[in-house]
């Protein structure tokens, strides 16, 4: 099942449709209001841009710089080339510990990873701490946002997963106490954990540390408690220093929710002193080296999970997150997806409009929709578009070099559709219609009609009447 069929599924609730598209708008009119209040906004997108574009030409000697300083803080570091390596570290570090509880902060890389499902497998129990991804969790399906990971969810059914799971009452649906029920679940998973699991949003190649942002405090929950706490990131989450982090946590906050500033900004270097704790960070490469390679995709590498584009996408603020059947849908989602996958992703470059809206709102200026046409291209010259769709453009090909035959089945298609009644016609394209109306067809193409208007004789211009001489000289 592709994207179209999932999507399909999703916008045949009308409601759910509605209100899904609605509360991502008014996240995105959030994240434009709190732009406006900072005047120098633009300069920030353009000083976060250049310190990702600086940092992805230079990552070896960043994460060399990053690993002497954090080894030297007392940090562990590990190398991971693919998801599975990566697994099986942390499952090694859990194992060889005898770690049995486990919670976790939000991470897309360990999603990308498909962490959890590897260490439960190993009879490790591992419970996502952030409210959003809790619930998803608990409901045995995926995240549909990178920052909001349960937007597709009413009250309601929320409050029917929470009756069930953690006994509430079964028709509590007021945000509040439903945090409240959760909270206190949590509570307990804390106290019992053995270690705890988090991502990280920015490494500092010049202390050694790293930064985690959330806004319920779960990480700094989760890593004081236990005595072991492993830190998940991705190559790209590099940066050269710690001055480097201002543009990017005024940027991060405003553009993911609207917020001035996300609520916990908490910073690890090396393991608590004067504890028996201890602190290991895994890096992951899982195919972005290899998109780094491509200068086309490799600014996609710049994105620090804000969401903005999620939220500002036509597409998918209609279709919801799960009809990507990706970690990360949306835009980026779009070019990072089928950068690792190209076979199982082809037709997400094409669950695109092309409106240019991500590329406007993205923090780090990444040129998304001009990625995903790009994506269109490769993925036609690499075979990857079925076979209807190759013989679709190969046909239109031959027809747009031959202007001749272009003006006569343009002048038959006119010829016919005026004829057939608009209710056949859109039957006959119901991809198309079925949520918009098919344009009149003119009688002329605008080649004849432009021909018709040269043919008609030029009416002489109007010449222009001079001012009096006391007006000229006034």
């Amino acid at each position: 099942m592709g994207h179209r069929e999932r999507a399909r599924e999703f916008v045949a609730d009308v409601d759910r449709t509605r209100w899904h598209d609605q509360a991502l708008w008014f996240v995105r009119s959030k994240r434009d209001q709190a732009a406006d209040l900072v005047p120098d906004w633009e300069a920030l997108r353009d000083q976060a841009s250049a310190i990702k574009r600086s940092a992805l030409t230079e990552l070896p000697e960043l994460w060399r710089e990053f690993e002497e300083h954090a080894t030297a803080a007392g940090t562990v570091v590990h190398w991971a080339r693919d998801a599975h390596e990566h697994n099986e570290i942390v499952a090694g570090l859990l194992r060889d510990r005898s770690v049995r509880h486990v919670v976790k902060s939000k991470s897309m890389l360990t999603e990308e990873c498909g962490l959890n499902s590897y260490l439960e497998a190993e009879g490790i129990e591992v419970i996502d701490t952030d409210l959003g991804e809790r619930i998803v969790q608990l409901r045995g399906e995926p995240p549909s946002h990178i920052v909001m990971p349960a937007i597709h969810l009413q009250r309601a059914e929320i409050g029917e997963l929470f009756a069930k799971e953690m006994g509430s009452a079964p028709d509590l649906d007021d945000p509040t106490e439903l945090t409240d029920v959760a909270r206190r679940d949590l509570r307990d998973r804390f106290l019992k954990a053995e270690a705890g699991l988090t991502g990280i949003n920015f490494a500092i190649a010049e202390t050694g540390g790293f930064v985690v942002v959330t806004n319920e405090g779960n990480a700094d929950l989760g890593t004081a408690l236990p005595g072991l706490h492993i830190a998940s990131v991705g190559l790209e989450k590099i940066i050269p220093q710690q001055k480097d982090l201002a543009p990017f946590l005024r940027l991060l906050a405003r553009s993911a929710t609207g917020q001035a500033i996300t609520t916990y900004t908490s910073h690890f270097r090396g393991p608590r002193p004067r504890s028996t704790q201890e602190l290991h960070v895994v890096i992951v490469d899982n195919g972005r080296s290899q998109l780094l390679g491509r200068p086309a995709f490799r600014e996609a590498l710049g994105c620090i999970r804000c969401g903005a584009c999620l939220n500002t996408c036509p597409v998918y603020r209609r279709s919801g997150g799960h009809s990507y059947s990706a970690t990360i849908p949306g835009p980026i989602g779009s070019v990072l997806e089928t950068s690792r996958d190209p076979a199982t992703h082809a037709e997400l470059p094409h669950a695109c409009s092309l409106c240019g809206s991500c590329t406007d709102v993205c923090p780090v200026r990444i040129p998304l929709h001009h990625q995903l046409l790009a994506w269109r291209g490769e993925l036609a010259l690499s075979g990857h578009h079925p076979a209807w769709r190759r013989f679709s453009l190969n046909l239109v090909a031959w027809l747009f070099v031959r202007p001749t035959m272009y003006r006569l089945l343009g002048r038959f298609a006119r010829g016919i559709g005026r004829r057939l009644p608009p209710t056949l016609r859109e039957d006959l394209l119901p991809a198309w219609t079925r949520q918009r109306h098919l344009p009149t067809i003119p009688k002329s193409s605008f080649r004849e009609l432009y021909r018709e208007r040269q043919r008609q004789p030029k009416r002489p211009r109007p010449q222009a009447q001079p001012r009096p001489r006391h007006e000229r000289n006034g």
